[in-house]
């Protein structure tokens, strides 16, 4: 017998390179996105959807029964609207919600037109946070077992879709709207497609 080894089959040998290629494609994804972080090209929250240029998934919910808002449904989202809409997402268990509902008011006595969609909440407890915070909402349907949010792509509460007078789906934004998102993004894109 002799004291030398014979060399690893070529397949194994593979699979000790493969964690290196791993962790050297991890590094450069990571290398890209603190360029884009430095040079302002990569946005965290910048998720795409599906659904942008597309018209609203179908759906029809109930109102929430614990105020006077009418049900909302795809039907509301058809063309031609009078002028862009809000669709917002939003639940009385989410503190982002909490944040971003100053700007939602403001933009109802602005008279945008905001249509909500309660996720996953207890009727009691959306009326609740509506009485405590104001109503922005011209419309308000209840998705309680999140089959719409999901028919939408929703990641999370909060969660703002604009829509268009034609119907179609022209903005997603994932997380509150702060004020600084209203007048950066929000507001140019409603004088856009008003």
């Amino acid at each position: 017998m002799s004291d030398t080894q014979a060399p690893p089959p070529r397949s194994r040998r593979w699979m000790l390179y493969a964690p290196l290629g791993f962790a050297a494609a991890a590094g450069a994804g990571f290398f890209v996105m603190l360029r884009g972080l430095q040079t302002g090209g990569y946005n965290p929250r910048g998720v795409p959807s599906a659904l942008i240029g597309q018209p609203a998934p179908d759906f029809s919910l109930p109102a929430l029964d614990t105020t006077s808002l009418p049900a909302l449904s795809a039907a509301d989202l058809r063309a031609p609207l009078a002028a862009p809409v809000l669709v917002n997402f939003w639940a009385s268990w989410c503190v982002p919600c909490i944040v971003e509902h100053p700007q939602l008011m403001r933009l109802h006595r602005e008279g945008t037109r905001v249509l909500g969609i309660n996720y996953k909440d207890r009727p009691t407890d959306a009326a609740a946070f509506l009485t405590r915070h104001g109503n922005p909402f011209s419309k308000l349907g209840r998705d309680e077992p999140g089959r719409v949010a999901i028919d939408w792509g929703v990641y999370g509460v909060p969660e703002t879709y604009l829509v268009d007078r034609q119907g179609l789906i022209r903005w997603r934004f994932a997380g509150p709207i702060t004020p600084e998102v209203l007048d950066q993004e929000l507001r140019p894109l409603l004088r856009g497609y008003a």
